[in-house]
């Protein structure tokens, strides 16, 4: 019942529990002699807040947990030591193709590498305890702006013209006097000098409130919406699609797809050139270095077929681009860089010929290609029809023939084969073209009586094509990258507005011929002072500005 009584003033106003100075007349509500007579506390105008609630329940303790600052500065030089442990030794995602991290990490740093694995530092910034203390980071600025900007916004909305006594001469700069002859035009002359220096001013009778910069009070919260648009845009990065940094390697005259995307990149021609050893230092002489290397790409965009490892996508072509160093391919946020290249052969196609085992006669050679072959070849009394094909050819766990993936590892080819000594109806027939294949997978036990029948192969290299090289493209996209200049932006207008400004409040009353004189600034109260001092001289009052410290006094 004391804390209801404590919260109205003397001027009728009721203030919520935990207010400091009355809403309406700025009185100090909770008097204490020992403070009696320091300046006030002017901190959000004195105006109670949330997490001072006098009785919390749940939801308020945990809004007062989050809106201590002294729980933000934990939080921050937490999460800025957690980062500093994720710089120890490289992050797994820096490294480019397949690696076990396990066993790299203790071959590369030895027990202590091993440690540093186990722990699962080498993905530190992917972590969910990492991304909880930046959830946990840009909770508290959430709390601790509402918790503040809210009261701060009620105060400077509604300030009352006409302050209590005590409140004006608890200021930290205080100026009494007497004034002789008409109060109310001497007012309004003092008013005029404040205008003069860019206050707005409000007066009421013989009170008056001068007010200039309050937009710099909202500095600090227009910098913690930039820090939370910050924080928000680097959780996003961890959202399918809206962050990429991958490699990929590419065939010369092959398409691959980029991982998880719908996109796709062909190498039509992948050209280097390398530095003659005149061009070389001498210590360098004899080696290959390159000097330009370039993809002439072209980017397409699956419209269908997509997902399907065993079904051909029909792509579309959105945009081509020579790439070289530093001059990357672009399409909607997605650019491919040239990052490296590897000038081993790679198969792109072969031309086998089919043999007839019962007469000897040999048929084709006919074109093969590892990706869009022919659905049908007719070689001689012979016809192949294309059954199935499989780019890195696999068992699946149900028995059944799968691919792998859509890379030309371990291609094989099912083909129906009708002719002399067949069934009419045709019969299957399993052909791998690299040799390793043929026999890992037992080519002539799959293939069973056909094999005693009939066969395929290639002869000689002639018929063998290759892939000169391949050009290996880093892949990056970040759409989360717009939002983080954004919030750079917020923070940067934030902290010009709380720095280079400053909220600066006069207060004034003259009750007879007693005049009483207040002014409060957030900071800067060597400016303050100079500008009281010296819009009292322009209406006749000489006064030293350090004599308006803390209560000075010139009567």
């Amino acid at each position: 019942m004391s804390l209801i009584e404590n919260t109205k003033c003397e001027c009728g106003h009721q203030n919520a529990v935990g207010t400091v100075l009355c809403e309406s007349c700025g009185k100090p509500l909770e008097e204490q002699k020992d403070t009696a007579e320091l300046p006030l506390e002017m901190r959000y105008d004195g105006v109670a807040r949330r997490s001072q609630k006098s009785n919390p329940n749940v939801i308020d303790r945990v809004w007062n947990f989050f809106s201590s600052v002294k729980i933000a500065i934990y939080l921050i030089v937490l999460t800025f030591l957690t980062a500093m442990l994720g710089t120890i030794y490289p992050q797994e995602n820096t490294f480019v193709g397949n690696f076990d991290p396990a066993v790299y990490y203790e071959e590369t740093y030895g027990l202590t590498g091993k440690i540093y694995y186990m722990l699962g530092l080498t993905h530190t910034y992917e972590s969910w305890w990492f991304i909880g203390l930046l959830v946990m980071i840009g909770t508290s600025l959430v709390i601790c702006s509402l918790d503040r900007v809210l009261p701060l916004y009620r105060a400077l909305s509604k300030q009352q013209i006409r302050k209590h006594l005590q409140f004006i001469l608890r200021q930290k700069t205080v100026f009494k006097h007497t004034i002789e002859g008409d109060t109310g035009h001497w007012a309004e002359q003092f008013g005029a000098q404040l205008k003069r220096k860019g206050y707005r001013v409000h007066r009421d009778g013989t009170a008056l409130l001068a007010e200039k910069n309050r937009f710099s009070r909202w500095g600090p919260y227009i910098n913690h919406i930039g820090l939370i648009l910050f924080l928000l845009a680097i959780l996003a990065r961890s959202i399918p699609g809206f962050q990429m940094d991958t490699y990929v390697s590419v065939p010369d005259g092959d398409t691959v797809q980029i991982p998880d995307t719908n996109y796709y990149v062909k190498s039509e021609k992948f050209t280097v050139e390398f530095y003659k050893d005149e061009e070389l230092p001498d210590k360098l002489k004899g080696t290959a270095r390159a000097k330009l290397y370039e993809t002439k790409a072209v980017l397409y965009e699956c419209v269908s077929g997509c997902g399907d490892p065993t079904a051909k996508p029909e792509l579309r072509e959105v945009t081509r681009h020579d790439i070289v160093v530093n001059d990357p391919l672009k399409y909607k946020g997605l650019k491919l860089y040239q990052f490296d290249f590897d000038l081993t052969p790679r198969l792109n196609a072969v031309h086998p010929v089919l043999v007839d085992k019962k007469t000897g006669n040999v048929y084709g050679p006919f074109d093969l290609p590892m990706r869009d072959s022919a659905m049908q070849h007719k070689l001689g009394p012979f016809t192949l029809d294309l059954y199935a094909n499989y780019m890195e050819f696999a068992i699946g766990d149900n028995g059944e023939p799968t691919t792998l993936s859509r890379d030309p590892v371990a291609p094989a080819f099912i083909f129906s084969v009708k002719g002399p000594g067949l069934d009419p109806a045709g019969e299957p027939y399993m052909y791998f073209p690299m040799q390793k294949d043929k026999v890992k997978f037992a080519q002539d036990t799959i293939n069973k009586g056909i094999a005693d029948k009939i066969e395929i192969r290639v002869d000689g290299m002639d018929n063998v094509d290759f892939s000169e090289a391949s050009t290996h493209l880093n892949v990056r996209m970040d759409r989360a990258l717009p939002y983080v200049w954004v919030g750079a932006v917020f923070s940067m207008i934030g902290l010009l507005m709380g720095s280079y400004w400053q909220h600066r409040r006069i207060w004034l009353r003259i009750d007879g011929s007693e005049l009483s004189l207040g002014a409060h600034t957030n900071k800067n109260w060597y400016g303050m002072r100079a500008d009281v001092a010296g819009a009292l001289k322009k209406v006749g009052i000489a006064v030293d500005p350090k004599s308006l410290d803390n209560g000075g006094n010139n009567a």
